[in-house]
């Protein structure tokens, strides 16, 4: 786990650099809010919601009031009550997006791809669910049916995210790779879901991207190189990496009250999933050529 210290220093680099030009661009397009003060900067705010899911803690209000103010008010003296600082979560949505590219890795031509569900609710919840109406949909994964959200990923071989979207639940897996693979190259490897042939045409010829996607059960295989072949094997590493998004930087809950409070936690948990010192990776010596 990054430190405290480490997390804040990266954060506070960006926005030194980000909020000048963000006001200096609201400015321009005729925005001139009034800007009340606030007794914590940006950079702080944002290390603290990115510090949530670095922590074990399952509910931001225990974490604030539990670890925060009892165990950080030395290194933020101008902590404000619970209710303030969520009043404040809304504003760092934008640069929270803008902060998870700069966080994101660097292609390095071997890529995994593939999709998870992030549900906002029980199936038995459904129709009692407002929070999310005209945005989340009802969609179908290999477990069975759900009510929100997917989020689609790119990562390569060192387990670091490439690019990342987000769409409603009934979403076909296929539609959003074009934008989740422009401007990268090299080889991409999906699962069955995202077998196309006009999709691995399509990419090749506007990217020159080779995509291979697991073939279905009643479908012929198709001649592959060895090294294509077994990096095919190895795609189990995006599930591993879907798996600590869940589970340890909690991107999925149930609990959400507001729609862009939502985008926030996916956001702070992507983020706390790229500063994660130790991620997910593949030895690939056997696929390099002998040194000569």
């Amino acid at each position: 786990m990054t430190s405290l210290e480490a997390l804040f220093c990266h954060i506070d680099d960006f926005c030194q650099a980000f909020e000048p030009q963000w006001q200096a661009t609201l400015m321009g397009n005729g925005v001139n809010r009034r800007q009340h003060a606030r007794a914590l900067s940006l950079s702080e705010i944002m290390t603290i919601l990115v510090s949530f899911h670095q922590q074990s803690y399952r509910n931001f209000k225990h974490f604030y009031q539990k670890h925060v103010c009892r165990y950080w008010a030395a290194e933020f003296p101008q902590l404000p009550s619970y209710q303030r600082f969520v009043d404040w979560i809304p504003s760092t949505l934008l640069p929270l997006c803008i902060y998870l590219k700069h966080c994101f890795g660097a292609c390095s031509g071997i890529r995994f791809i593939d999709a998870t569900a992030l549900k906002v609710c029980h199936n038995q919840r459904i129709h009692q669910h407002h929070v999310f109406d005209t945005l989340a949909a009802r969609g179908k994964t290999s477990v069975g049916w759900f009510y929100g959200f997917k989020v689609h990923l790119v990562v390569n071989e060192f387990g670091e995210l490439l690019n990342v979207r987000l769409t409603p639940g009934n979403t076909d897996d296929r539609k959003p790779v074009p934008d989740l693979l422009a401007g990268l190259f090299g080889k991409v490897f999906a699962d069955r879901g995202y077998v196309s042939k006009t999709l691995a045409l399509q990419l090749l010829q506007d990217w020159g991207i080779e995509f291979f996607a697991k073939p279905k059960r009643n479908m012929k295989t198709a001649l592959m190189k060895l090294t294509d072949k077994l990096l095919a094997r190895k795609r189990s590493i995006i599930e591993t990496v879907i798996d600590q998004l869940k589970n340890i930087s909690q991107i999925e809950h149930s609990r959400h009250r507001s729609p862009v409070n939502f985008m926030v936690n996916v956001m702070c948990g992507l983020i706390a999933y790229c500063h994660q010192p130790k991620k997910p990776a593949l030895n690939l010596e056997w696929a390099l050529p002998p040194a000569a």
